[in-house]
């Protein structure tokens, strides 16, 4: 399996009193469609996978793929602390009509060397063998940071169906070694919107990553400036999202997030315990630094296809 191209990873979609609402789906995936993505990645990091319950996460994924009607791909997070429900949950996307899966390593009880990491994966992965499985690096939230061409020498006997890595992290090199491996013989996505223009510049062929849930056509078009080898305007258009990126940490990124797809016309409701919801005067916080970025106008102008000339 090769992905070219922005996959978007979705967010949470909760009713006010914390309960899915999958209802909210629909909408999302048409727009997303819409905005020239190639699929959804969904029960991620930002889809709160880990703050729901396994038939929570086997409702959405129903939703999703009925949603998509084989328009684009669908990729579904299985990872779990639990390897026997990563493992239903594998099973369950497989016979849902998902396109591939993808699993974290465990968070709780880590695992402590590439040859663990792997018996973890290769447990994953068999419960449903014939679709391509992604191992999901993201040490920011795991706390497993092992070698990851270690990991892909070790996995590739014994994951059949490894079909690449799900790179988040900012470590280019160790992310341009394992584009490289065997030529190539891995689908390594990359998954830091910010450096987007940095793994192009490596190698990159398909990226997964949260902001492309509300600003593809901007992603979009710093890859068609960077394939026309107009590296000034990709610089500019990777400004353009660095600039939107740095507020994301204030509080809290994916809180911070929900609210910018609610002030562009996308509301997926609040977040679920132990992340909270911007407050009212925190959403006006981000409104008015959007507007002094002008991010708005950015997106509107990409999608125009007019001159983008904000600093």
């Amino acid at each position: 399996m090769r992905i070219k191209g922005l996959i978007a990873a979705t967010f949470s979609t909760f009713k006010e009193d914390g309960s899915v609402d999958l209802s909210l789906i629909p909408a999302l995936v048409e727009k997303l469609i819409g905005d020239g993505v190639q699929g959804v990645f969904i029960c991620g990091t930002n889809g709160e996978g880990p703050n729901l319950t396994i038939e929570e996460r086997m409702a959405i994924t129903e939703a999703y793929v009925k949603a998509v009607n084989k328009r684009c791909l669908v990729l579904v997070h299985v990872g779990h602390p639990s390897i026997a429900d990563a493992r239903k949950l594998a099973a369950h996307a497989k016979a849902a009509g998902a396109d591939a899966i993808s699993a974290v390593a465990a968070f709780y009880f880590k695992p402590t060397s590439a040859n663990n990491l792997v018996d973890c994966m290769a447990e994953i992965a068999s419960a449903a063998p014939d679709m391509p499985f992604y191992y999901y690096h993201i040490p920011v939230m795991t706390g497993v940071a092992l070698d990851l061409l270690e990991f892909l020498r070790l996995a590739e006997t014994r994951i059949p169906n490894l079909a690449g890595i799900k790179y988040t992290a900012a470590t280019l090199h160790e992310y341009q070694a394992c584009l490289n491996y065997k030529n190539g013989k891995y689908d390594i996505l990359y998954g830091y919107d910010e450096l987007l223009l940095s793994a192009l510049a490596v190698g990159a062929q398909g990226a997964i990553g949260s902001t492309y849930t509300f600003a593809a056509p901007l992603y979009l078009k710093l890859m068609a400036y960077f394939r026309e080898g107009k590296l000034p305007e990709a610089r500019q258009m990777q400004l353009h999202a660095v600039n939107m990126i740095r507020c994301l940490s204030r509080f809290g990124p994916i809180p911070t997030q929900k609210t910018i797809l609610k002030l562009l016309g996308t509301n997926l409701g609040p977040c679920r315990l132990p992340l909270v919801s911007l407050s009212a005067q925190q959403e006006q916080e981000i409104s008015r630094y959007l507007d002094e970025i002008k991010f708005a106008e950015v997106l509107q102008s990409v999608a125009q296809g007019t001159a983008v000339n904000h600093k």
